[in-house]
This record gives C-alpha cells, structure tokens and sequence, in this order.
C-alpha cells in the first residue's frame, strides 16, 4: 500500500495563532496562512478531493477578513435585525456522546453568551453512527431544560442527524446561524471523519446551508481534561461569527490531549491518508454460539507535515475544512478525456 496519495496537495499547513510550548503569548497571535486550503470555497462544490477553487467566501479569512463589532465585553456583535434591533445569532449545539457527555457540557459553556445556544443531542451514545438516519421507528423529543442552566435542550432517541433534521424542523423553526457539533470524546482525524457521527451532525447541518464545525478531543476518558479544547472553541467560534461564513462551511477541529500551556497554536490542515488494521475477535457466548469483537490499530501512511495527524502529534489544534461532495475531480477531469462516447 502507498505510503501517501498522489493527489493535488498543499506541501505545507498554514498556521494560526502559534505560540512556542510552554510560553503563552497572552493572546493569539494571527499568522500567515500559506496553506491554499484556507483560501478555498468550501461549498460543498469543490475541494482538496480535486483542485482546490480559489476565491469566494469559503473559510472565514481570520487575518484580514472584515470582522464585525464587538460588544464591548469581547463578544462579537450580532448584525441588526428590522428597525435597527440587534440580532442575537443562534447556535445549534448537538453530539454522539449523547446529552449527558461531558463533552457537551463543555462545548455549551465555552459558547454561552455567544449567541442563543440551543442543544438538541441523542439520548443516548451514538459514536460510529456515521450519516445513519432513523427510518423504521419513530423519533421522540424530550425537554432537558434544566440540565444546562439557561439553555434550551432537548433530547432525542434517534442518530446526531436526526437531531439536526428534528433541530431545524420541529425545534428552532428556522436554520441557525451556526451548528456545533462535540466536543466528541476521541479524536476524528484522518480517516475517522467518515464514520464520526460528530462529523456527520456537522455535514447535515452544512448540507442544510448552516455552516457548521465538529469538535473532537484526543482523549476517551470520561474524565478528560477540556480546559484547553475550551480556549480554542471559543476563539474559533468568535473568529466565524465575525466572519461573512460560506452556507456550506465544514471545519473538523481537533485537540490534542495536553495542557495548554503546551499547545502550539491552531494549524489549518489537510485529512492524513490514515486507517484502521481492524481485526475480529472471536469469542463464545454462554450458550456456545459464536460472537465477533471489532479491534484494531491505527496506521498512519501519510508522512506530510501538513496533515491533521501530524499537527496533533506536534501539539497543534488541527482544523480541515471538509466538504459533502465526495467527487474526485482530477479523476473526473482525466476520465472526461479518456472515456469518450
């Protein structure tokens, strides 16, 4: 097996706020992003698959792009509605951890303030669900207002997709002006993000024209540590919501499992060409019949230092815009020429 793909790639990631490990700056500091990725429309149209289109307003500029006004407490400014009424955005809080994660709790308290939070999430876990959606059994809402102090939630019985759907159609009664979707517990770099239900919250809502990030957190334990994943959550979600965001925006963030003090910095990056060695373990239940376990050690081929992988192994935030459309259009550009009716 290739050691990384042939595809058209940027050599080296653009970074974004980088501080030297273990001497906090005080602030962010905004970098020059080099990486054609942080130029391109991320519309769900083109991308990395293929040539990367430049132009438009795709990842929010975080160097020059306009930002909008401030507060005056450091939170950016909501756009005036009719007759000059400030208009407060709305952000649509969802996982796969389920409600009661404590991912979650996190991801609503480093946002509060920002905007009118709403959470709608599973019941119940629903890691590994990818884009599933509930066909067969009907869907049920339950308020949990009190579970988050001053936050609407609701919870659902079905997949981190339903929850968007039922979000938008039977909740909020409109499209938000933002889905966040984590902070999922385990990382979703690299090949991760298909099968993520994390990421797949994030992909629907963008499908939906709401531009929406994913959140995930390189450590499984119950009792992990957000204090840092909470800083940079915050800083990236300031940075969209002073930006003029694209509808299809998809970014899959992630952080790795350190102190803060030992974060470099947020690198903008491409998806590793990385993967699972899966094996089954075969086992007997009680009664003698036969059962099958899922294990397996990831192997990252790709060794570009501009990959998602690569920066969480150096102590960066890692953010890939992602989108929907699965088209490979350098393939699709050579085929066009080749296979001629």
């Amino acid at each position: 097996m290739p050691k990384t793909r042939k595809n058209n790639r940027p050599e080296e990631a653009g970074r974004i706020g980088e501080k030297k490990a273990g001497k906090p700056t005080g602030g962010v500091r905004l970098a020059t992003v080099k990486n054609p990725i942080a130029r391109a429309t991320v519309t769900g149209k083109t991308g990395v698959t293929g040539k990367a289109m430049e132009g438009g307003n795709g990842v929010p500029d975080l160097r020059r792009g306009k930002a909008k006004a401030s507060d005056g407490k450091g939170n950016p400014a909501a756009d005036k509605g009719p007759a000059g009424k400030r208009r407060v955005p709305v952000i649509l809080v969802t996982n796969d951890d389920g409600i009661s994660a404590p991912g979650i709790r996190n991801l609503v308290e480093a946002v509060n303030g920002l905007g009118k939070v709403v959470v709608v999430a599973p019941d119940k876990p629903q890691s590994g669900m990818g884009h599933a959606i509930t066909i067969g059994n009907p869907l049920r809402l339950h308020p949990m207002h009190d579970l988050f102090e001053g936050i609407e939630a609701w919870q659902c019985s079905g997949t981190p997709v339903d929850c968007v759907k039922l979000a938008v159609d039977k909740i909020l009664h409109r499209k938000p002006d933002l889905c966040l979707s984590g902070i999922n517990h385990g990382s979703n770099h690299s090949i991760n993000v298909i099968y993520s239900g994390t990421m797949s919250a994030a992909v629907e809502a963008a499908i939906e024209s709401i531009p929406s990030v994913g959140f995930s957190l390189l450590d499984y334990s119950v009792e992990a540590d957000f204090t840092a994943a909470r800083k940079y959550v915050r800083i990236i979600v300031e940075n969209l919501l002073k930006s003029s965001m694209d509808k299809h925006l998809i970014l899959n963030v992630n952080f790795p499992a350190v102190p803060d003090l030992l974060i470099k910095g947020i690198k903008i990056c491409r998806q590793a060409y990385a993967k699972y060695e899966e094996d089954f373990i075969e086992r007997n239940d009680p009664s003698g019949k036969k059962y099958y376990w899922l294990t397996g050690k990831f192997v990252n081929f790709d060794r570009g230092r501009d990959t998602d992988v690569w920066a969480l192994e150096h102590n960066y935030v890692s953010v890939v815009p992602v989108q929907f459309d699965m088209t490979n259009y350098v393939l699709k550009s050579k085929l066009e020429k080749t296979w001629k009716s």
